[in-house]
């Protein structure tokens, strides 16, 4: 029984059943059939923020009220063959509940991705700041060690000091001690 499993390709194990065969890790698997559609998630988040934007501007108030306004006075004058929504508006409370229904949460997504967006931006800010301030502790260590560096350089201004006050030793050493004349030798 064995050896007819592995006549037909698939390996059997120790009780007897045939195994799969076993796909190769040198190589990626195939790709499986999915149920759902495949969508294109930066496109539908695009799409959503297009809509929260235009959702959030006075034109689509006013497109909205000119809409309302019109459904309500064509229902209400219109000749009654015409009309296809009632006095109490059922429809357009369902069209308006219908609306707010799909807004909300093209809303809430498009401000999730702002907030992604800012958490990044944030993130990239605090990096910069915590190199700015590591470049800034940097130099200013740098420049503390320059100053005590240049506090045991001699300066020009030191140099003539301690000149002039070897000068001023040498004229009160010759005004002490007359020079001797050749003759005196």
């Amino acid at each position: 029984m064995a050896g007819e499993d592995r006549s037909k390709g698939a390996p059997a194990g120790a009780s007897g059943i045939a195994r799969p065969p076993r796909s190769r890790l040198d190589q990626p698997k195939s790709p499986r059939r999915r149920l759902l559609p495949e969508y294109d998630p930066e496109s539908f988040g695009r799409l959503s923020e297009r809509i929260a934007r235009f959702l959030g501007t006075w034109r689509f108030i006013a497109w909205m009220t000119l809409v309302i306004i019109v459904w309500v006075l064509w229902n209400a004058f219109a000749p009654v063959g015409w009309r296809f929504d009632g006095y109490p508006f059922i429809f357009l409370t369902l069209v308006l509940s219908l609306q707010a229904s799909y807004a909300a949460p093209l809303i809430l997504l498009a401000q999730n991705r702002q907030a992604d967006r800012d958490r990044v931006t944030y993130e990239q800010d605090r990096k910069q700041n915590e190199r700015s301030i590591a470049d800034t502790e940097y130099l200013t260590r740098e420049i503390a060690s320059l100053r005590m560096g240049l506090g045991e350089v001699a300066t020009r201004d030191w140099i003539r000091s301690e000149l002039d006050d070897l000068a001023r030793d040498l004229h009160d050493q010759q005004a002490l001690y007359p020079a001797e004349s050749d003759e005196d030798r």
